[in-house]
């Protein structure tokens, strides 16, 4: 008979189910980019009315994050992150469009008119 595996070795697993959980739930990027960022929406987050619900009563938020923070100087730190200067990152970059994902699925327009190029290169072939 051979070794036994050992038990208990599914700890990977938990943790993906417990951050798929709907109340683990954040805001997606194209959300952030397209509402969050918004000077006027902005400018609201930044300044929330005192909300007990909310950790630290909502005066430390991070915008670009979405998330809330105890104190500010939990906030400071977290700005100075990685985490924070790579959500940044992926900020600058376009959001994910309708058409993009269209596209994608193969929906998008195709344009299969042949080129110029292509059409002097078949009569050069020709003679």
């Amino acid at each position: 008979m051979g070794r036994l595996r050992r038990s208990r070795t599914h700890k990977a697993q938990r943790d993906v189910h417990r951050a798929s959980r709907t109340r683990a739930k954040t805001r997606d990027l194209d959300q952030i980019q397209l509402i969050d960022l918004d000077p006027k929406n902005r400018a609201k987050l930044e300044a929330q009315p005192i909300n007990y619900e909310k950790p630290g009563l909502a005066q430390h938020y991070c915008v670009e994050c979405a998330k809330y923070y105890e104190t500010d100087a939990a906030l400071q730190s977290h700005w100075r992150s990685k985490v924070h200067k790579r959500r940044l990152k992926q900020l600058r970059e376009p959001a994910y469009t309708i058409e993009e994902s269209e596209r994608a699925a193969g929906l998008g327009r195709e344009d299969r008119r042949p080129t110029a190029v292509a059409s002097s290169e078949i009569m050069v072939d020709a003679v």
